[in-house]
């Protein structure tokens, strides 16, 4: 007889195994999503970090490269200041060194070898200029061999500021900190932190707008030196020499437009009556020059300054300063 089915009739009860398994497959099935989840983060993670070091690798060749291409702009800002000094002469703005390289391509300083021009890299763009170093009023000038404020230059250094529109205390604040700088005096440890640049004046209390002011007339040399009276500004010749006035100081820049003074005399007999060019104050030739170099390339500007120090044919750079921008300017 066939078993009775109907609404009375209970179904058999399922098994336990087939329950389980069903439990296992789920949590199988979990398992392999976190693994699969696991192995997309790891590889994630590896394709980032291959592409950051990709990027870093690349931006330190770029900065590599921009650092040999104003190396080599150096040399070359060297060997015009060598032959320069091997034509003999004076130094003033109308000789090659001082006239500004403006912005070019720099495929166009390779070779003429149309091979060697093959423009495969990115566009890199280089400009630059020479400057006489000496042009301007060294604050060097202020103290002398014994620790001691050199009256003279004291006093020419007011005239400067007075020129520049500056407060009458700021010529015998920076003096005295730099006497304190460079000798110490009675308490080494109170004394200020000694200046390498111009833009370090603020060490010495001088506020960034005071700095600003003044940077464009002053220079910070390793030794004394006179002032170039054939590229220094009105300002400058007006501080260097004692009694002069600002449209004197225009008169001199007018002559030695149209002919450098190549000596102490020329300039003497353009002078008004009764004033005079110290010699160790006011020279024709120039020793120190600075050298500035820019590099514009793959989304960055790189400058270089240098002060270069010439002596007979040897050209030296003393310091070099080197700082990235964020992004290319026009």
């Amino acid at each position: 007889m066939r078993p009775r089915t109907g609404p009375g009739r209970h179904r058999p009860p399922q098994r336990a195994g087939s329950a389980s398994r069903r439990s296992d497959r789920g949590a199988a099935l979990l398992l392999a999503m976190i693994v699969l989840t696991l192995v997309s983060t790891l590889a994630a993670g590896m394709v980032w970090q291959q592409s950051r070091a990709v990027q870093v690798e690349a931006a330190e060749r770029a900065r590599a490269q921009a650092a040999w291409i104003l190396q080599g702009a150096l040399d070359w800002a060297r060997l015009i200041l060598r032959e320069d000094a091997r034509s003999g002469g004076v130094d003033s703005l109308g000789e090659p060194w001082a006239t500004p390289l403006a912005e070019a391509r720099l495929s166009t300083f390779l070779a003429a070898d149309q091979n060697n021009n093959v423009d495969t890299g990115p566009d890199a763009f280089l400009s630059g200029a020479i400057t006489d170093a000496q042009s301007r009023f060294n604050l060097r000038d202020l103290v002398d061999d014994k620790g001691q404020i050199v009256a003279a230059e004291l006093a020419a250094l007011q005239r400067l500021c007075d020129a520049a529109g500056l407060a009458s205390d700021v010529a015998p604040r920076l003096a005295e900190s730099l006497q304190s700088a460079w000798s110490g005096g009675a308490d080494v440890g109170a004394a200020p932190l000694a200046p390498d640049r111009v833009a370090d004046l603020g060490w010495l209390g001088l506020d960034a707008a005071t700095v600003a002011q003044l940077a464009p007339y002053l220079s910070l040399l390793p030794r004394r030196t006179p002032i170039n009276a054939n590229t220094a500004s009105r300002e400058v010749l007006l501080a260097a020499i004692d009694g002069l006035d600002l449209g004197s100081a225009e008169r001199l820049i007018q002559v030695r437009q149209r002919n450098p003074f190549r000596n102490l005399a020329e300039i003497q007999r353009q002078l008004p009556a009764g004033l005079s060019a110290d010699a160790t104050r006011v020279g024709v030739g120039s020793a120190f020059f600075d050298v500035a170099g820019r590099l514009r390339m793959d989304g960055m500007v790189i400058e270089q300054r240098s002060l270069v120090q010439r002596n007979g044919l040897t050209v030296t750079a003393i310091r070099t300063e080197r700082r990235t921008l964020a992004a290319a300017s026009p």
